[in-house]
């Protein structure tokens, strides 16, 4: 077996067990043990669970056993959710019982100073050199929409898990990375993983990266990083061997001083220099994303669209000032709006009324209506390396059924953002284009800003490519 397929196969003990013990499994509502235990019950994983707790009653009418030794089948994966002055007793066993993979959700380690630190460094000294892989501390640990595996001590009322997908998400932070899942969930955007692996012990974001790159259920790679706790040389080899064959798209935090200081309490990493990250995620081939909001928004049109040739755009508003704003915003990203071609003109000019603006942003004017979109879309598309659509759907000449034509349009083979904005008619339209998988952008500036991402990745890719 080779070292690559053997990594591989070793993490995926996180994603894909046969055997769970839930070790610190509580019945006490109000623990995190019990919420654990909760999610892998109710969620559907469809594995063995073997709760853990010295009170052997059983929970969720499932039997739970005093120690892991006592569990009557052998463990893939242990999840730990005892205080931190436990973890190390209970990592040992883990250790001689033979458990491929191990998920630490414990806090109060290298986060909390050097008492932390010390802690953390016993728990290394007992995996070093053991075949056994660990993820954490100080995690909500992982996701898997496909295998319904479901670490998170956050319940699925109070946080909603997306729909299966092809985005997987890595995430230093799980309160950052726990509440875009929930923006994803209800933004109806699927995801394949979520990964929060905290401070890093022995899994780090290089070795998560790789394995996503092989992963066939993964498309899109997005990550938010504090610091890197991997060697830097390392991460970026990494980054630009997988660059080429899937986006990654990160959110780089601590980029001040004061949040550098924020990053060193809360992982116990170093942040480290906001331009030297920007200029090696530059140099990998990896997009960068400068807010949270960016980082979903790149990641869902990465997802759900073809990538465009070349960044020639054409805008397509039935709103004069949504069409300045999109303009505006594709100036100063230096995208390239063209002109239509006379031919072009002319042979529009035959079926628009003479009122339209048959320039780029064209303006199909407040009467218009899904058939005057239609038109112009088929017309138009063959010019452009790609769309952003902006429908207001509150004009009461335009149809329902635009919703039919733009997704038609994905026939052409070309990128087509959508922007709409409003209220709930706009978001039960926007929500059947996005199941439809054209993504749906609440203002023009983000549409314009999300084909940007994915013409630059296409140069990206065409690059390493060459």
């Amino acid at each position: 077996m080779s070292e690559k397929y053997s990594n591989f196969m070793t993490l995926d003990y996180f994603f894909n067990p046969k055997t769970v013990a839930i070790i610190g499994a509580s019945h006490n509502p109000g623990k995190i043990g019990y919420a654990v235990l909760e999610n892998f019950v109710k969620g559907g994983y469809q594995g063995k669970i073997f709760p853990i707790n010295p009170d052997n009653t059983p929970i969720f009418d499932l039997p739970v056993y005093k120690s892991l030794r006592e569990a009557p089948a052998k463990i893939e994966l242990a999840v730990i959710a005892v205080p931190a002055k436990f973890v190390p007793k209970v990592l040992k066993e883990c250790v001689e019982e033979n458990v491929k993979a191990v998920i630490i959700i414990s806090a109060g380690f290298s986060e909390i100073g050097e008492e932390g630190k010390k802690l953390e460094d016993q728990l290394r000294k007992i995996i070093s050199k053991k075949n056994i892989r660990v993820l954490g501390p100080n995690v909500v640990g992982v996701y898997d929409s496909s295998s319904k595996l479901d670490t998170l001590f956050l319940s699925q009322e109070r946080l909603q898990r997306p729909k299966e997908g092809n985005i997987s998400f890595i995430t230093q932070s799980g309160a950052v990375g726990s509440t875009v899942i929930d923006w994803l969930a209800d933004e109806g955007v699927g995801i394949s993983k979520f990964i929060s692996y905290g401070n890093a012990l022995d899994v780090n974001e290089t070795d998560l990266l790789e394995y996503l790159s092989q992963d066939e259920k993964t498309k899109v790679i997005i990550a938010y990083i504090e610091g890197i706790r991997a060697q830097g040389k390392k991460f970026l080899e990494t980054m630009k061997k997988i660059a080429h064959k899937k986006p990654i798209v990160v959110l780089k935090a601590g980029k001040t001083e004061r949040g550098t200081k924020a990053v060193a309490s809360h992982t116990g990493s170093l942040a480290g220099s906001a331009k030297i990250y920007s200029a090696v995620f530059k140099q990998a081939g990896i997009i960068e994303a400068m807010s949270w909001e960016e980082l979903f928004d790149y990641s869902k049109a990465l997802s759900m669209q073809p990538l465009p040739l070349g960044d020639n755009l054409l805008i397509i508003t039935n709103g004069g000032g949504f069409g300045v704003l999109a303009t505006d915003e594709a100036e100063r990203l230096n995208l390239e709006l063209k002109e239509l071609s006379t031919k072009l003109k002319t042979d529009l000019g035959k079926v628009l009324p003479n009122y339209v603006s048959l320039a780029n942003p064209m303006d199909l004017v407040g009467d218009s209506t899904s058939d005057r979109y239609r038109i112009a879309i088929e017309h138009a598309v063959k010019e452009f390396d790609g769309l952003v659509v902006i429908t207001l759907f509150q004009v009461p000449t335009l149809e329902e059924n635009i919703v039919d034509v733009v997704i038609d349009a994905k026939k052409y083979g070309k990128p087509i953002l959508c922007c709409a904005t409003g209220g709930k008619f706009t978001q039960r339209l926007s929500e059947r284009l996005e199941l439809s998988g054209v993504p749906v952008y609440p203002t023009p500036e983000r549409a314009v800003k999300a084909f940007a991402a994915i013409s630059k990745y296409s140069k990206i890719q065409n690059f390493k490519k060459a």
